[in-house]
């Protein structure tokens, strides 16, 4: 299925069918009771989501919306699971990919944890590149999802990207 940049693929609280990313990019956002939002993950290709629901279902964590056009395979849950349970060697496939994501989440915390603002944003854009490309990180997420994404105010990033040239 294809999904264009801006649509969503689920929403929070949702129960469904799980899915693989081929290609594009995607973000998991928060809704919180006021209606705000919060930035909480970018999903790759590769990733099939959601990721709390490999073993066994569950109800949609946040609702995924595509950050760039994105090509994304449809994966019924109950054929994920009675597959699963028909080869236990698929739990490998599972672990493993759930640790691909813990070290992409090791990198994050790396972001969050820099000290300086500056660094955040470096360590973010870096980051960024390995699945974005020539794209600029504006170009993908709002100055708002960048600091939500690395622990800083809109106003900071702005300053930050506007001192660097790169807004």
């Amino acid at each position: 299925m294809k999904l264009h940049k801006g649509e969503t693929l689920f929403r929070q609280g949702e129960t469904g069918p799980l899915y693989k990313l081929e290609s594009g990019l995607l973000k998991i956002v928060r809704i919180q009771e006021d209606g705000n939002t919060h930035l909480v993950n970018v999903i790759v290709p590769g990733e099939t989501i959601p990721h709390h629901s490999l073993i066994s279902p569950g109800a949609y964590h946040g609702t995924a919306i595509a950050l760039v056009a994105c090509d994304i395979q449809l994966l019924p849950a109950a054929q994920w699971y009675a597959e699963l349970e028909g080869d236990p060697a698929q739990y490998r496939a599972i672990a493993r990919q759930l640790q691909d994501k813990l070290r992409m989440m090791q990198q994050r915390i790396d972001q969050l944890t820099a000290v300086a603002p500056a660094a955040k944003l470096q360590k973010l854009e870096s980051w960024f590149r390995q699945y974005i490309g020539d794209l600029k990180l504006t170009d993908v997420l709002t100055q708002e999802e960048i600091g939500q994404f690395i622990g800083l105010r809109r106003e900071t990033v702005n300053r930050l990207l506007r001192e660097s040239g790169r807004k």
